[in-house]
């Protein structure tokens, strides 16, 4: 099997950015409509709450964090869980150890970036709940893990 070169695939995936820019991801598989719904959902409710957004799907080499916002003196990662049905474990289930380590490696890749690093930040957890494509239900897990080792003090 044939692989692409690279310069084929990067030029692909800039033409798929630009289309979905401009159509709005109509052929976007489903899961990833529903999670742009999901996110979309999530920002508006956190800025009700008054939380100030300050960016989304901040990405690093190490991962992607889906809304970051200051609330108070305080940076705030959130991770929104979307999903048309619980079954047998609640979204933010989904958040296992693995993915807290990736979002805490992410999270101090935005820190890196900033002049003084030296804030307070919290980890939260956004769940969206769908029923034939609409909103039923928002959760917000506020303070939902800490940083994890062997990246926090103490």
């Amino acid at each position: 099997m044939r692989t692409a070169p690279a310069a084929v695939l990067f030029f692909m995936t800039l033409w798929l950015r630009i289309w979905t820019r401009l159509f709005g991801g109509l052929h976007l598989p489903e899961h990833l409509r529903r999670g742009r719904l999901g996110e979309r959902v999530a920002k508006n409710h956190l800025q009700q709450l008054g939380l100030k957004f300050l960016t989304a799907n901040f990405k690093s080499r190490r991962g992607e964090i889906d809304l970051i916002f200051r609330d108070g003196n305080t940076l705030v990662f959130v991770e929104v869980k979307t999903r048309s049905s619980e079954g047998w474990v609640r979204p933010a289930g989904a958040v296992n150890a693995r993915k807290r380590r990736l979002l805490s490696m992410t999270a101090l890749d935005y820190l890196k970036r900033l002049a003084d690093p030296r804030v307070s930040i919290r980890f939260d957890i956004v769940e969206v709940l769908l029923s034939g494509g609409v909103v039923c239900e928002i959760r917000h897990l506020s303070n939902a893990f800490a940083l994890s080792r062997p990246f926090r003090h103490g």
